[in-house]
C-alpha cells in the first residue's frame, strides 16, 4: 500500500519548506542585531526550529518504514515521558514493584493494543483507565507501605494516564478507517496525514503562541504557573493555527465537509495544546524543578516538549472518530 500519495507528499514538503524558510530567516535575523529583536527570542525559536527538524525528520522516517516502527517510536516517547514524570519525585521501596510492571507491562501493552487496530479500540481505551488504576493502588497497598499512600499512588496514576494513556492517542490515529475520496478512490495515506497534520497543528500552536506573548503590551493568565503563556499568545495562537488548518483542509479527512471542520479540529487542538502546557508547568512548579529532563538540548526532556501533544491527542482522535461517525 503507499501511503506516500501525492496529497501526503504534498503536506511533508511544505513542512519541509515552512522548516527551511523558518532556519534561514533565524539566520539572517541573528546577523543582523540592528532589527531590534531581543537575540533570547531569537535564539529561543532557533532551538525550537531545530527540535522541529529532528521532530519531523524522525515522524516522516517512522512513516516510511512502516506502522509498527511509527508504534514503537511512540511508545519509546512514552516510556521516556513517564520515566521523566516519575523521577520528579522520590519514590519509595513499597512502589517498586508496581512501577516495574506499569513501565515493563501497562506501558507496552496499551501501544501493542493500539497498534492491533481500530478493532482493538475497546480494550486500549479502557485498559489503563480501569484495570491499571485499580491495579496501581492495590499493587501499593501489598507493600505494606502506607505513608503518604495517597500522593505516591496519585502521582503513578496521573503519570501513567498522561504520559502513556493519552499519548497512545497519537498513533491510535494511524488506525482509523477514513472514508475514501470524494472520486471513491481509496485514501491510502489519510491516515498518516492526519497523523502528521495533528503533530504540525500541535508544534504550530506551541510556537505561535509564544510569538504572540511577545507583544508589548500582554496579559500573563496565570503568572504563578507560568509567565510567558498570555491571553494575547493563546488567543493570537489559537486564532493564527485555525487560519493555517482551514488552509490545509486539503490533507485532512474533514476534506469532504468542507474546510470549516479542519479549522475547528485545529482550534481544539490549539486549546487543549494550551491546557497540557499549563498543567505540566503547574506540576513542575509543585516540584521545584524548570524542566522535565535535559534529554532535548535548550528545551528540557521529552515530556517538556510532549506536553501538549498528551492532552491534545485523545480529544482530537475522538472529535475525529465522531465525525467520521466510527
Amino acid at each position: 500500500m503507499d501511503i506516500f500519495d501525492e496529497r501526503t507528499l504534498g503536506l511533508i514538503g511544505a513542512v519541509l519548506v515552512l522548516l527551511g524558510a523558518s532556519t534561514v530567516v533565524v539566520k539572517i535575523l541573528q546577523r543582523r542585531p540592528e532589527s531590534g529583536i531581543d537575540t533570547a527570542i531569537l535564539e529561543t525559536f532557533q532551538l525550537r526550529v531545530r527540535a522541529w527538524w529532528i521532530l519531523f525528520a524522525t515522524l516522516a522516517a517512522a512513516f516510511f518504514l512502516g506502522h509498527v516502527v511509527t508504534m514503537v517510536l511512540f511508545g519509546l516517547i512514552s516510556f521516556w515521558a513517564l520515566r521523566e514524570f516519575i523521577t520528579l519525585t522520590p519514590t519509595r521501596p513499597g512502589d517498586h514493584r508496581t512501577l516495574f510492571w506499569v513501565f515493563f507491562l501497562v506501558t507496552p501493552l496499551q501501544f501493542v493494543l493500539v497498534g492491533l487496530g481500530y478493532e482493538y479500540y475497546e480494550s486500549y481505551s479502557i485498559m489503563i483507565p480501569v484495570y491499571a488504576f485499580l491495579f496501581i493502588p492495590a499493587g501499593i497497598a501489598l507493600a505494606g507501605d502506607y505513608k503518604r499512600f495517597l500522593e505516591r499512588t496519585a502521582k503513578i496514576q496521573s503519570g501513567l494516564l498522561i504520559c502513556v494513556y493519552c499519548l497512545s492517542y497519537a498513533p491510535a490515529l494511524l488506525t482509523l478507517k477514513l472514508p475514501p475520496l470524494g472520486s471513491g478512490q481509496l485514501d491510502t495515506g489519510g491516515a498518516v496525514r492526519l497523523l502528521f497534520f495533528f503533530v504540525l497543528i500541535v508544534q504550530l500552536s506551541d510556537a505561535l503562541q509564544y510569538a504572540w506573548a511577545q507583544l508589548p503590551s500582554k496579559h500573563v493568565i496565570v503568572p504563578t504557573i507560568n509567565t510567558t503563556r498570555t491571553w494575547e499568545g493563546l488567543l493570537g495562537g489559537t486564532v493564527s493555527v485555525t487560519l493555517i488548518g482551514a488552509v490545509l483542509w486539503w490533507a485532512t479527512p474533514f476534506h469532504e465537509a468542507s474546510w470549516w471542520m479542519a479549522a475547528a479540529m485545529s482550534a481544539v487542538i490549539s486549546l487543549m495544546g494550551f491546557a497540557g502546557s499549563i498543567t505540566m508547568s503547574a506540576i513542575k512548579r509543585d516540584r521545584g524543578v524548570k524542566d522535565y529532563g535535559t534529554l532535548v538540548e535548550g528545551h528540557g526532556g521529552v515530556l517538556d516538549r510532549a506536553d501538549s501533544l498528551c492532552f491534545a491527542a485523545p480529544v482530537f482522535f475522538h472529535c475525529t472518530r465522531w465525525w467520521l461517525g466510527l
